[in-house]
């Protein structure tokens, strides 16, 4: 066999010969001509010597070297022996390897994909700067994908100047539409001529030497595209950067001042010896046209927590979301921010498809598993100084994706390819950001720190994978951190971006303060409520001065001669158990005439909380209590929310007061609003009226139930509670009969130990006769203030709207639902709820397929707002979808919502019982969009902290089994509602044991996949199941090895056809 040596020798007289000879050589429109122009590279030429090498052992002989006839001479780079170790870092493929093992080693083009993909990983272990932004233009990935590949280097790896001209970009474009469709051809072609000796014109060559001396004049980073072509060649749709944070000064932008441009403010940090990643964002005054001309749009952006590289903003149309395609396009806007985006050329849209990363509701899944450990393996095999400025996370997805493009080429493919491009979706309008109007989200994030060798700065590595890394001083952090970073490995620190230049990679940032160890609750939670922009903190002297100063605290004799007295009717509350903030009571008496007085009385937190403190300030800022597993963050000092204002019994209280003449039927006679001091008589929880109205006829002893005022005796206080229940089933029969909506999820609640407050047990909420009643009046009494106030002020009024679903998705919804045989009436809310009380029959398993058809009936819902009357002009709008009513606010929780308190000055002020409110329009829209945000942010909060004692409860108790019902399929994945303990959970097929292979089929909106499980034995044929919505499949939820996470695995079938 020819040494290296010999070979180069032999290459350089063989070009020799061929350039005599020019001009006798034809042109050969060959694949494997096409292939080799498109693979010119020295790892492609060692590839073609070993590989004649390997004929050659096998035949005995000297085979024939393709190279030679193939290629000119080019310099032999001797590459370190990395490659079997590179290769480990990445899965197999998509679904177990058990049945390719014994063939990929008879594939040629296997042998030459695994060659290009390991030097691969050696030649970005030596590159300084990453891909081109290029790469992503391609289609979406279609994996799961976090940002922990990614390398500490700050170096640009955004798109040149020069690579980004409209000449090269329309090459690009053409380029990979080309490749994408002769792709699997040319591999096929390369298999079999590269068994036979195969000669390739040198005019071919001539020409191609000649493109690219060209292409290379044109464009000064030629090295940078090319590196881009040949990763696009294989097939290859690469991230090549990560998010990035912005400084966080202001949290609205403003118009600049004339001395600096906006522009410049907001790209501030630029160093002018790197290359620009970002673009810097457009003036004030150029947004503003560009927005009244209709060029550009404004919108809050989402980032997919299950894939950082994809973004959206709401589209003006109501129909599919506009796609911000890479971190580039974001443009250092974080998931939340109010952006404006310019839209981009339609051949740059994108095809909207069912893929792994699109939807689901965990932001962390099974995917992290394997690139988890993809990152460990790479960074063993890496130095610590080549990793700082490594692309390993690009290196990885790129020897796995040309894993699974030649897995599929040699026969074998992951899903049915044909199947999934004859039903490939629509396309998708894409756009890039070019100013940020609002920095929504906080700039805090919770994370670790990692040590770089000669860096004066150190790594922070978010936990959530929508914020860039950021480099943190040295000076920030703990003082031996340097000399024993090992130590600090489980510590979890807050973050804040403090800068994030164009030119730069990442961001910036300042540590806030070290949390403790990950995985225990007090410090997860600590971290929760700071990234979120929950204010935690304790109340200033400021604010409790403005508090009473004399307890215990009485109400002064004047005011209540000021107000309705109503402490001998019999009042009382229903609340929660462990509630501590009581801020609605009811009362019901019936009339001579035998009509019904019901009345909803509210904490009158507005006497307490006066326009313009410190303690308003503070209540408008925090907006919402924040309501966790273990704790309340309250929004008012304890001494107003759990004494002052909370309707304690037997304790005279302020209140605010709504109370109707009303007949048995819930027909609503007569109205009364009032300031006015009731005395509740019990503190009754939902079980203990719930007992009440499942036996009407039993005399309850004072040992069942709580401590009672005497002048209210026990029966009185029963009958009460039936005849509201009575009521309130006529009132809700009415609501769903004029067409109002409710679309229940479940709830998972915990018992905690008392002193540890660890979870010991947990349970789905039941939601009861006795919530419901309390729900019924409370609707009520909101729908009737929105109408007062309304009529009172018909620019000032703060209401609360709900806009109805997508349409786009709501379509979508209604195609799936025929195909899949459910009969769902989607034209109005009040069809819809009857449609899915009556579609999913009334076996054991109809609560489940309910739940399911509620989840997807859910996801093209909008989220209801507060907003200001004045400001939207057309009063269709004003309406609420769900409730189906024209005008509803909320008036009925005082104690833990701004907007209420804001209401109740609005409703003092019209019953002339109160000062006018203090704010413009302007400023009561602004409070309206400050309290959506505040109460969203809350909402989140709660569900990662139920997610939280979940996580203990399984990594404690677990692992726990438990049916499940299959509620979403996609290509490689499916979603699951576990019905034991309500929670959802992602299931990858290639993380399944036993799996011997797996197929996706989609015929319209309907998909499903048929799992192939491996024999237990060889007499036996392998097991088959199907997976499709309202499927039943049996799951184990148990602990995985990251802190506070776990993991749904399916268990094996028993039988075939499961």
């Amino acid at each position: 066999m020819d040494s290296p040596q010999q070979s180069k020798k032999t290459n350089l007289n063989r070009e020799a010969k061929r350039n005599q000879n020019q001009s006798s050589a034809s042109p050969q429109k060959t694949a494997y001509a096409r292939l080799l122009s498109q693979h010119r590279s020295s790892k492609f030429t060692l590839y073609l010597e070993e590989y004649a090498a390997h004929l050659s052992s096998q035949q005995g002989g000297n085979a024939f070297n393709p190279v030679v006839q193939a290629h000119s001479c080019r310099p032999n780079k001797t590459q370190p022996k990395k490659d079997q170790m590179l290769m480990n870092v990445c899965d197999p493929g998509d679904f177990s390897p058990s049945s390719l093992n014994n063939k990929r080693e008879e594939s040629s083009l296997y042998l030459y994909m695994e060659k290009i993909s390991a030097r691969d990983v050696q030649q970005e272990c030596e590159r300084k700067q990453g891909v081109s932004e290029l790469q992503r233009r391609g289609q979406r990935r279609d994996t799961a994908t976090s940002q922990d590949g990614d390398i500490e280097s700050g170096e640009e790896i955004g798109p040149s100047k020069a690579i980004s001209t409209k000449k090269y970009q329309k090459q690009q474009r053409k380029k990979e539409v080309s490749n994408s469709i002769v792709a699997s051809k040319e591999a096929e072609a390369f298999v079999e001529l590269s068994q036979s000796p195969v000669k390739v014109s040198t005019k071919t060559q001539e020409q191609e030497k000649m493109k690219k001396l060209k292409n290379k004049a044109e464009h000064p980073e030629g090295e940078q595209c090319r590196a881009a072509k040949t990763k696009l060649n294989c097939g290859v749709d690469q991230q090549t950067s990560r998010p990035k944070p912005l400084h966080n000064k202001d949290k609205k932008l403003q118009p600049p001042p004339a001395s600096k441009t906006n522009s410049q403010a907001n790209n501030k940090g630029e160093n002018k010896t790197k290359k620009q990643v970002f673009e810097t964002y457009m003036s004030f005054e150029e947004v503003s046209q560009g927005l009244k001309r209709g060029e550009l749009l404004q919108g809050q952006l989402r980032i997919n927590p299950k894939n950082y590289t994809e973004a959206f903003i709401p589209s003006p149309d109501d129909k599919h979301d506009i796609f911000l395609d890479g971190v580039v396009a974001r443009n250092r806007a974080f998931n939340g921010d109010i952006v404006v985006v310019r839209m981009l050329p339609r051949e740059q849209w994108k095809v909207k498809s069912d893929t792994d990363c699109e939807g689901g509701s965990e932001s962390e899944t099974q995917m992290d598993q394997l690139q988890q450990a993809a990152q460990k393996k790479t960074e063993c095999a890496l130095s610590p100084s080549v990793a700082v400025d490594d692309k390993s996370s690009e290196v990885v997805e790129l020897v796995s994706k040309c894993q699974n493009t030649l897995i599929s080429n040699a026969g074998k493919p992951l899903e049915d390819s044909s199947t999934s491009q004859a039903n490939g979706g629509t396309l998708q309008k894409t756009a890039k950001v070019v100013y940020i109007v609002e920095k929504k989200h906080s700039r805090a994030v919770t994370g670790f720190l990692k040590f770089l060798p000669d860096k004066p700065f150190a790594w922070f590595s978010p936990v959530d994978h929508r914020v860039p890394r950021i480099n943190v001083p040295l000076s920030d952090c703990p003082q031996d951190f340097s000399s024993r970073p090992a130590d600090y490995t489980s510590t979890l620190f807050i973050c804040r971006v403090t800068n994030w230049a164009v030119n730069s990679n990442f961001a910036e940032g300042q540590l806030a303060k070290s949390l403790g160890q990950a995985g225990e609750i007090e410090p997860e939670t600590e971290g929760l409520l700071m990234e979120y922009d929950v204010d935690f903190s304790e109340f200033s002297e400021e604010v409790l001065d403005c508090l009473p100063k004399n307890l215990p605290w009485t109400i002064p004799p004047e005011e209540i001669r000021k107000r309705r007295d109503l402490r001998e009717e019999c009042i009382f509350t229903i609340d929660p158990t462990t509630a501590r903030d009581l801020d609605d009571a009811l009362s019901c008496k019936q009339l001579p005439d035998g009509n019904f007085e019901v009345g909803v009385h509210i904490a009158d937190v507005s006497y307490f909380v006066e326009q313009d403190s410190a303690l308003d300030s503070v209540a408008s800022q925090r907006a919402t209590s924040v309501y966790l597993v273990q704790k309340v963050v309250p929004m008012l000092p304890r001494l107003l929310c759990e004494e002052l204002c909370s309707l304690n019994p037997q304790a005279d209280r302020l209140t605010f007061s709504v109370i109707w003449k009303i007949t048995p039927e819930g027909k609503i006679l007569s109205e009364w609003f009032g300031r006015s001091v009731i005395r509740s008589c019990v503190k009754l929880s939902y079980d203990h009226a719930q007992s009440m109205i499942e036996a009407p006829e039993k005399l309850f002893s004072a040992d069942e139930l709580p401590p009672m005022d005497p002048g209210h005796p026990i029966d009185e206080i029963h009958q009460a509670v039936l005849n509201l229940h009575s009521i309130a089933k006529n009132l809700r029969a009415q609501r769903f009969s004029g067409g109002a909506l409710r679309l229940d999820q479940l709830k998972l609640s915990f018992t905690l130990d008392k002193e540890t407050m660890m979870p010991q047990g947990c349970y789905i909420y039941q939601y009861k006769d006795s919530n419901k009643l309390v729900e019924e009046f409370m609707l009520l009494a909101n729908i009737a203030t929105a109408h007062h106030i309304y009529k009172k002020f018909p620019e000032l009024a703060l209401l609360r709207c709900h806009p109805p679903p997508k349409v786009k998705m709501l379509d979508e919804l209604q195609e799936l639902c025929n195909q899949l045989g459910i009969n769902v009436d989607f034209s109005s809310a009040g069809a819809l709820h009857k449609s899915l009380n009556t579609v999913v029959g009334d076996d054991e398993y109809s609560r489940a397929r309910k739940e399911v058809l509620t989840n997807m009936c859910s996801r093209p819902m909008q989220m209801a707002m507060y907003f200001c009357s004045g400001v939207k002009k057309e009063e269709e709008h004003f309406k609420h979808y769900a409730l189906n009513v024209p005008l509803y606010t909320h008036f009925t929780s005082p104690i833990r919502r701004y907007p209420d308190i804001i209401v109740h000055r609005l409703l003092a002020a019209s019953l002339k019982c109160g000062p006018r409110l203090s704010l413009s329009m302007v400023e009561v829209q602004k409070v309206a969009s400050h309290c959506n945000d505040k109460k969203t942010n809350a909402k989140r909060v709660h569900e990662l902290s139920s997610d939280l004692f979940f996580a203990v409860f399984v990594k404690e108790c677990g692992p726990l089994d438990s049916e499940a019902m299959v509620m979403g399929v996609l290509d490689k994945s499916f979603d699951v509602l576990v019905l034991q303990y309500g929670v959802q959970k992602r299931i990858y097929c290639k993380l399944i044991a036993d799996l011997v292979s797996f197929h996706h089929r989609k015929v319209g909106k309907k998909s499903e996949l048929r799992l192939v499980w491996k024999s237990d034995n060889t007499e036996n044929a392998p097991v088959e199941q199907i997976i499709s919505v309202f499927s039943l499949v049996q799951v184990q939820l148990k602990a995985d090895s990251s802190p506070l996470k776990y993991s749904a695995v399916l268990k094996k079938p028993e039988c075939r056809g499961y």
